[in-house]
């Protein structure tokens, strides 16, 4: 049994645990979650977090079993260019090696994080659109999220099948990355609509199921007369989850502008969309405020879309992961700021 096995069967181990629990023991009735409630789930999403980018830090080479330098080249030559091996001293490598995989997670994490929370705005539309009572959404949440974790892993590692195939598919991405940077600034100030009638899951579910006209509270699944139906509160997650893979495409690409390893992708995207769902809570008030966070996106993309096409040179002048994530931090927190200090005119 593989070492990265392993680390994946804790992870998920741990993360179903904490899941059956939220659900399970919390929120097992359905209620509208209070402010004071999202920030302490969100602290505690957060916390777990870095208590796995500590562990990472402290024993990251667990992951590939590197037990030797030997075996240290070969996942550096894979996945982590920077890591200066020291050949006659094992431990200053690993040492290093740690460093740069516990960053690299941590950029990834802040990277995923900060453009799940574009996936709000969508959310919100949703649930508006469908005239969704508050103490349900929740419980949307919960098995979208779940649904998100299974594609997630379905995709980073399917993409990380064809960057070891195809190098060249990184420079597909990265202009991906600036096309899709770009056009979020270009339409940064246009309103969302969502067109409920025409919407295509809604016109797929219509077609292949029998659909009751209202909500059965909280339920998914109905039976009338005999016949199985499913409720419009389904199509609602059904969405949700169609809108999560759209806006996978995007970060899931984005992620591996900062680290080619698979695993380290797969942890820090994991944890970024496990702490959206409380973190949705806490921001719905607050969205329409956070004037500029668009921008921020917009600039963000751009900036990972660069960095991924001119990678080999900015690795060659000593651009490291710790600087990756300073400039990230610092064009999030631009956007923030700005959107603090210069509020969007209020309407007469």
């Amino acid at each position: 049994m593989s070492s990265e096995f392993l680390f994946t069967l804790v992870f998920f181990l741990l993360i179903g645990v904490l899941l059956v629990f939220d659900l399970g023991f919390f929120n097992k009735k359905d209620h509208v979650i209070s402010n004071r409630e999202a920030f302490g789930w969100t602290v505690l999403w957060v916390f777990i977090a870095f208590c796995w980018y500590s562990f990472l830090a402290l024993k990251g080479e667990l992951l590939h079993s590197i037990d030797s330098i030997e075996k240290l080249r070969v996942v550096s030559a894979h996945f982590h260019q920077d890591v200066n091996i020291l050949p006659d001293n094992l431990e200053a490598s690993l040492a290093h090696y740690r460093s740069i995989l516990s960053m690299e997670y941590l950029t990834g994490y802040l990277v995923e994080y900060s453009l799940s929370i574009d996936n709000i705005f969508v959310m919100i539309l949703v649930f508006s659109a469908f005239g969704v009572e508050k103490r349900y959404y929740h419980r949307v949440l919960f098995w979208g999220i779940l649904g998100a974790v299974v594609f997630r892993l379905i995709f980073i590692f399917a993409g990380a099948y064809l960057i070891s195939r195809f190098g060249w598919i990184l420079y597909v991405f990265a202009a991906f990355l600036i096309f899709t940077g770009v056009r979020m600034f270009l339409t940064r100030n246009k309103e969302e609509e969502l067109d409920v009638a025409n919407h295509p899951v809604v016109k797929l579910s219509g077609r292949f199921f029998r659909v009751t006209k209202d909500f059965v509270g909280s339920r998914f699944f109905v039976k009338k007369d005999g016949l199985s139906y499913i409720t419009p509160l389904l199509i609602v997650l059904l969405i949700i989850e169609f809108t999560d893979i759209i806006f996978a495409v995007d970060s899931i690409p984005a992620i591996f502008a900062v680290t080619k390893d698979p695993y380290i992708v797969f942890f820090s995207n994991i944890f970024a969309i496990l702490g959206l769902r409380t973190l949705f809570f806490l921001l719905i008030n607050v969205m329409d405020k956070m004037r500029f966070f668009k921008h921020g996106l917009s600039f963000l993309l751009v900036f990972i879309g660069l960095k991924m096409i001119f990678n080999d040179w900015l690795h060659e002048h000593g651009f490291s992961s710790v600087q990756t994530l300073l400039v990230i931090i610092a064009i999030l927190g631009m956007s923030v700021i700005s959107s603090l200090l210069f509020p969007a005119p209020q309407e007469n």
